[in-house]
């Protein structure tokens, strides 16, 4: 437990519910971080609970990040706690299998609009706030899957490659203000990611890489203000492979690794 809680500034973190969000939540909050989190669905009440229990306050919210109204209202619902947002953990994010065309295109969209859009309102808001102060740090859950044409997860690799390319140019252009971004780029990881995006029965799917472990890497890389970090041994080993792998053997590669197991049957 922390000796003190840090009062003077708190962290947000987004899709703290479960998965990475709730392990980097906990992280900051054995730092003594006063919490501020948000997700779409009710387990955050939960998840605020288990925080609470580490010794720190925390202030919870259930909102829809995949729109600009949603990001606003969150952003406010921190404005009114009063303290400035020292760390800024922006996690949240949606999956979404099968082919593109079989696809629901709201689901679709969803996925697009809480990945980016609700993902790019939010950081915009709170890191105009960190440079004027001077002071701040993001982190922004990337993936190694923006490196990969992700038939089966079109729509999501898309978003994945939208936001690890922001987070390196949002880096450049904050460079000497105080603030700094951080891309974690994780692997298949043991979340309800693959749950929600109904690919359980997909290779896949079959996640190795510990949340926790993918947390502690992101924490620690943001702490020391590195641009990026590769979570996972096998996920670094598949971020190789990506640089020197043409884009079409690559996305076959996906292809067998995201398909339900009736499409490889």
């Amino acid at each position: 437990m922390p000796e003190a809680s840090n009062k003077l500034a708190v962290v947000m973190v987004t899709g703290a519910s479960s998965g990475i969000g709730l392990e980097l939540a906990k992280i900051a909050a054995g730092e003594g971080y006063d919490l501020i989190i948000a997700a779409d669905e009710d387990q955050i009440d939960v998840a605020a609970d288990i925080l609470r229990s580490i010794g720190v306050t925390v202030d919870a919210m259930r909102v829809d990040l995949s729109t600009t109204e949603g990001a606003r209202d969150f952003a406010r619902f921190v404005a009114d706690n009063g303290q400035p947002v020292d760390l800024l953990l922006a996690n949240a994010g949606r999956g979404l299998g099968k082919g593109f065309l079989d696809q629901d295109l709201d689901e679709a969209l969803y996925v697009v609009n809480t990945n980016v859009i609700g993902t790019v309102s939010l950081i915009h808001t709170i890191a105009n706030q960190m440079r004027s102060r001077g002071h701040g740090k993001i982190l922004v859950t990337g993936s190694i899957a923006g490196f990969i044409p992700g038939i089966y997860q079109a729509i999501y690799n898309g978003t994945k490659a939208f936001l690890n390319s922001f987070s390196f140019a949002l880096r450049y252009e904050l460079k000497d203000t105080g603030v700094t971004v951080t891309c974690l780029m994780p692997g298949p990881t043991q979340t309800k990611f693959f749950e929600r995006a109904d690919m359980l029965d997909t290779e896949v799917g079959q996640a190795e890489d510990d949340p926790a472990d993918v947390a502690k890497a992101g924490f620690k890389a943001l702490m020391n203000d590195e641009g990026y970090v590769v979570a996972g041994w096998k996920t670094k080993l598949q971020s190789v492979m990506a640089n020197v792998t043409p884009a079409n053997i690559l996305a076959e590669q996906h292809a067998k690794m995201a398909a339900l197991s009736s499409v490889n049957d």
